[in-house]
């Protein structure tokens, strides 16, 4: 089935108001919301419930996937990621909602809204287009973090600090933020090390005088007990798969449990360039995030975009799985006031002038597309002129 510009492997559900279209103009859905994790889901249930026609894009490949669980989230503390979003796909099908496996690579205006292509080629169309994309942690340039990310390297003490309290913990001191980590897990855990890294040290190995810690952070750390160590840190010490400790560059083996870095945030917003949509600087310096105001509404040079929203990380970078889903909640009850919103104009202004040539002309072209008056556009007859004669079967003209 190809309705909405979906994919034909695409089964679609049925809906509480199935959309009438053509063959040559499938109805757009209401929306269309990329990425399907809390965000996402939220939004699409709240959106389905609302009796609106949705299609969520994802590429199946959510941040937290390397966790154990999600944490801090009520009811469903220490639930699988991946199954979390099972549930919250099965819940968002029973609204109607429609799923398309892939990755969104361009969006455009058109005559519905908005169009996405995939990375498959196809195309969804929607009057509104939701950005639930996420981000990507960009780690810090230390061999084998990747491999242990979300396991037992980490960065979030309220997502992962109960699982490893009271264990060695060190800090991957990058910048002047990690002496900030390395006082917020001392909640956690009495035995904390902060291993001055990065920029955190000058050229010749020293500790920097620009971005090492300052004369009260010294006395903060020494306050606290907090140990630190002159790095690099060259690479992690493994064991049966378990974090055993960080290697310094001159070869010294630091026992650890679990190692804490700062990542770098980028949202995922490259396909939005198409809309002259560009990711923005984070405040805090911690990455990139796409603006927006508090309903949710997408910001370019602090202009409203409009029909463009996003919840979730792409534009809350420290938002956990909870917040985000909260977002997807909150956004789609301002994109489902805002669709009311254009409806009832159009219905007010076919109220007030019902047979117009204007609304005619709408209607006709709403319904029958190119199909209208009976026409096809490509072999109109040329109009006669008055100028033009026509001879008739006995030989006279008109």
């Amino acid at each position: 089935m190809t309705s909405h510009g979906t994919p034909s492997s695409l089964t679609r559900l049925p809906h509480s108001q199935p959309q009438t279209q053509t063959q040559t103009q499938p109805q757009p859905y209401d929306v269309v919301i990329i990425g399907g994790g809390a965000a996402g889901l939220s939004a699409a249930v709240v959106l389905g419930r609302a009796r609106r026609s949705v299609v969520v894009v994802d590429s199946g490949q959510p941040r937290n996937a390397p966790a154990d669980g999600v944490h801090s989230y009520l009811t469903r503390d220490g639930l699988r990621p991946a199954e979390l979003v099972r549930l919250g796909q099965d819940e968002a099908r029973s609204y109607g909602a429609d799923f398309v496996a892939g990755r969104a690579v361009d969006s455009r205006r058109s005559a519905h809204g908005f169009t996405v292509t995939l990375d498959d080629g196809s195309t969804v169309s929607g009057r509104r287009l939701l950005v639930a994309t996420g981000l990507v942690d960009e780690l810090p340039d230390v061999p084998g973090l990747g491999d242990r990310w979300g396991r037992d390297v980490l960065h979030c003490p309220y997502c992962h600090g109960w699982e490893v309290r009271d264990q060695a913990i060190g800090i991957l001191g990058t910048g002047p933020k990690s002496i900030h980590q390395a006082l917020l897990f001392r909640q956690w855990s009495r035995n904390i090390t902060l291993f001055l890294h990065g920029d955190m040290l000058d050229a010749d190995g020293g500790i920097s005088e620009q971005h090492g810690p300052t004369e009260a952070e010294w006395e903060q750390l020494a306050a606290r007990g907090i140990s630190v160590v002159i790095g690099p840190v060259a690479g992690l010490d493994v064991r049966d798969d378990a974090l055993a400790g960080v290697r310094l560059a001159g070869g010294h083996v630091i026992p650890l449990q679990a190692l804490v870095v700062a990542p770098t945030f980028t949202a995922r917003t490259a396909f939005l360039a198409g809309l002259g949509l560009v990711s923005s600087p984070h405040p805090l310096g911690v990455g990139t995030h796409l603006d927006s105001d508090e309903t949710g509404r997408v910001l370019s040079g602090g202009v409203v975009v409009p029909g463009v929203w996003a919840a979730g990380n792409a534009t809350n970078l420290m938002a956990q799985v909870v917040v985000s889903a909260a977002a997807g909640l909150g956004v789609a009850t301002m994109i489902n006031s805002d669709l009311i919103a254009e409806e009832l104009e159009t219905a007010v202004a076919a109220y007030r002038h019902p047979f117009s040539a204007v609304q005619e002309a709408r209607n006709s072209s709403s319904v029958l597309g190119d199909r209208r008056h009976g026409l096809d556009p490509q072999h109109t007859p040329a109009q006669q002129t008055p100028d033009d004669t026509v001879q008739t079967p006995h030989g006279q003209t008109s």
